[in-house]
């Protein structure tokens, strides 16, 4: 998937980071991911690390949905997104812009009386509802309005590549003994015991007021949140977890400002350099710093 805020180019440093014991045995006994999002990480450290047990959650109902397809049901998934890749590029060029929205508003629609409790086959279309959105949307942007309705336009591509094959079947291996859960990160605090590593995704405190555009549900993720999380952080360092934490520096833009400094007072902070994607404006993309934060050095 794509997805905003995704760590791929920052694996190597987070890799470099990790606690001594996992580097040294090339091997995690609890690994958990409270914002899953994308699952770089995840799918990164299960490629290299042996993973004994591992817990994903992410409050993003929908973008559960698609890991629990992955994991259940990924050749049924195939099947879906080739019949939607079909239909898509047998279009003029034209009409693709028309399909899209046309998935829009039947994924949009679908929300409204869909069973996120039950497991069910809508489980399947839905998952490649979504997986089609993202690979055609703009900049592979998941954003919500208030009413929870996916708004992200039609993208700018010659080719998409809607899905591969071999990529769903590595990743419903890499998912296979994963237990995957929708639902606030704190939801995932009764499962971290002594020596777990968890690693911490949230969603970006916003570099400034014009660029809080991305909200993956929607209620979004507020300065309120972000100390509820560093709450959350103390509570599992003193549990005995390893911790670390990625999210955006705002000195980038006010170099007054010491809110991540605060919340975290004692813990170690790094400034990493990252190459931020998203803008609507090509200047405004390039090389930003970006925090590391863990609790063992």
């Amino acid at each position: 998937m794509k997805w905003a805020g995704g760590k791929t180019q920052l694996l190597d440093l987070f890799e470099a980071r990790l606690p001594k014991p996992i580097k040294e045995t090339k091997a995690i006994p609890r690994y958990l991911e409270p914002f899953v999002g994308g699952g770089a990480m995840f799918f990164f450290l299960k490629n290299h690390y042996r993973i004994d047990q591992s817990y994903l959650f992410d409050i993003n109902a929908d973008l559960i949905i698609c890991y629990k397809v992955l994991q259940n049901n990924h050749l049924e998934l195939i099947h879906t997104l080739e019949k939607i890749n079909t239909e898509f590029w047998q279009r003029a060029e034209t009409e693709r812009k028309a399909f899209y929205y046309q998935i829009r508003e039947l994924y949009n629609r679908q929300q409204k009386s869909f069973n996120y409790q039950v497991y069910s086959g809508a489980w399947v279309e839905r998952a490649g509802f979504l997986v089609f959105l993202n690979k055609t949307c703009y900049n592979g942007l998941f954003r919500l309005n208030r009413q929870g309705e996916f708004n992200v336009p039609y993208g700018r591509y010659k080719k998409p590549k809607i899905y591969d094959p071999d990529t769903i079947k590595k990743a419903n291996l890499a998912l296979r003994n994963t237990q995957i859960y929708s639902g606030d990160f704190s939801e995932s605090e009764k499962f971290v015991t002594p020596n777990s590593f968890v690693y911490l995704d949230p969603p970006y405190r916003p570099l400034n007021r014009t660029s809080s555009f991305t909200n993956y549900s929607k209620d979004g993720f507020s300065d309120l949140d972000q100390k509820r999380l560093a709450a959350y952080f103390q509570r599992l360092d003193q549990k005995g977890a390893y911790l670390m934490l990625s999210n955006s520096d705002p000195k980038n833009e006010n170099p007054h400002d010491h809110f991540f400094e605060t919340i975290y007072k004692g813990y170690r902070i790094e400034r990493v350099p990252a190459k931020r994607h998203i803008n609507c404006k090509a200047r405004k993309r390039g090389v930003i710093n970006e925090l590391i934060i863990r609790n063992y050095s």
